[in-house]
């Protein structure tokens, strides 16, 4: 892939293990192992992204620095030069204990276990390279094709998918390329719908990631344009009111972030999300399921109730990748569908995710879900509920041979007579939306006084 190095911005103070905090000040970030709080000092320039960007966790010395009790821990310097550490001084303040119970810790700092492969691992196991037919481009499916803009990440993500390519060098896209990647979507119409993803686009300046824009909105057939980012996570300062006005000129815009744990839901990854919806951008979210961080249906639940909270739309659940330097992560699949399972009746479906395995091999996004349909028939399909409830659903009048019956209404006795039309359910003997029940009205009364 053709690169060129990305900029550094404005108050590039380029630290040591200090955070780069100024003279005579405190590190920005100090734990002790009694604690469960991060203590953070905050420089001046704390709110600015490129303050951020420039200070980012990036050595062991840094990050021994930042979290003391890790020094006598294992060396973990032949896990950085294979798989680059970058964490913003920003996520790094959100550990609130450093060690594997913290998922934050887990999600950005490096762990001996990235170094032990099982054989069906890969460095690309979704075969992008192998579907660029332009460098830097993916084409998968027929209407879309995915950018890869930069190799550039504020925080590099421990679970990430392109662990291969990630941070090994920081650089974005050149002009030279963006050209012939328009060239490549100006022959190929079908294409309407273009991801802008990396490393993470947002870590460009806003004039290089205009750029990108205003071409690929230079391509008739270009409809959509989103954009893939983990930065309102890990760099919410920066979404800044330059960046929306700018994202504002090239709509329909979207946006999918990556929120993976509701202790990453701040109040300024919050504030950030409203600028974006704010700009008329619709927000959606893609959390990949963590062993150990957040494979828990409880976690799950509360973190879609707050994103949905923050105008962000719960969008997919990942299956963890099956990427070298990741096993560790990687969950089975059953434990997915268990999830979903306990989502379902207790959020409602703005607020459900779709649980998919990416699959390997190019073969694209799968939709993995528990099993709702129970037994059909000619003329009926036994639906199961979330509590278990089994319902017989009619099909359309004119495949019943004989003349339909109405089913009888007390719960059948198993399911061959609810496929059979004889039952309309097999009703659980309790359940809590049962109990909350009032008695049978008339259709008068149903509606209640006004």
């Amino acid at each position: 892939m053709s690169m060129c190095s990305a900029s550094g911005g404005e108050d590039s103070c380029h630290g040591d293990a200090s955070l780069c905090v100024g003279d005579d000040e405190p590190p920005p970030i100090a734990t002790a192992p009694s604690t469960t709080e991060a203590t953070v000092y905050r420089h001046k320039n704390w709110n600015d992204w490129r303050w951020q960007m420039a200070n980012r966790v990036r050595t062991p010395q840094q990050l021994f620095a930042a979290f003391p009790r890790l020094a006598g821990g294992p060396d973990l310097t032949a896990v950085m030069t294979k798989y680059p550490m970058a964490i913003t001084p920003y996520y790094a303040s959100l550990i609130r204990r450093a060690d594997r119970s913290d998922p934050i810790f887990q999600m950005c700092v490096p762990q001996g276990q990235e170094l032990t492969d099982p054989p069906f691992l890969t460095p690309d196991p979704l075969e992008e390279c192998r579907d660029m037919p332009v460098p830097g481009m993916v084409h998968r499916y027929p209407d879309r094709a995915l950018v890869i803009a930069t190799t550039m990440c504020s925080t590099y993500c421990r679970h990430c998918t392109r662990k291969r390519i990630a941070g090994t060098r920081e650089t974005s896209i050149t002009k030279r390329r963006l050209e012939q990647i328009a060239a490549y979507l100006t022959e190929h119409p079908q294409i309407s719908d273009v991801i802008i993803s990396g490393g993470d686009p947002l870590t460009m300046t806003t004039e290089h990631l205009e750029m990108v824009l205003s071409r690929l909105r230079q391509v008739p057939s270009v409809q959509i344009i989103r954009i893939g980012t983990r930065v309102p996570v890990v760099l919410p300062m920066r979404v800044t009111d330059e960046l929306c006005q700018m994202l504002r000129k090239y709509h329909p815009v979207w946006v999918n972030t990556h929120f993976n744990h509701p202790q990453e839901l701040t109040e300024e990854s919050a504030e950030a999300c409203r600028r974006l919806a704010d700009a008329g951008v619709p927000l959606g979210n893609q959390s990949v399921l963590l062993r150990g961080v957040n494979d828990d249906p409880r976690i799950i639940e509360q973190l879609c109730r707050g994103l949905v909270r923050m105008r962000v739309r719960p969008y997919y659940m990942y299956q963890c990748d099956l990427v070298r330097g990741v096993e560790h992560f990687r969950t089975p699949l059953t434990r997915g569908m268990e999830i979903m399972e306990y989502l379902r009746g207790r959020l409602s479906g703005l607020a459900i995710p779709t649980f998919v395995v990416d699959a390997p091999h190019g073969g694209g996004k799968i939709p993995v879900l528990p099993t709702y349909v129970v037994s059909q028939s000619p003329t009926h399909t036994v639906l199961r509920n979330y509590e278990g409830m089994l319902i017989a659903y009619p099909e359309p009048h004119q495949r019943f041979d004989d003349q339909c019956t109405a089913p009888r209404e007390e719960s059948s006795p198993g399911v061959w007579e609810l496929a059979a039309g004889r039952y309309s359910r097999i009703q659980p003997k309790e359940t809590i939306r049962h109990a909350r029940r009032q008695p049978c009205c008339t259709s008068d009364e149903s509606v209640g006084d006004f």
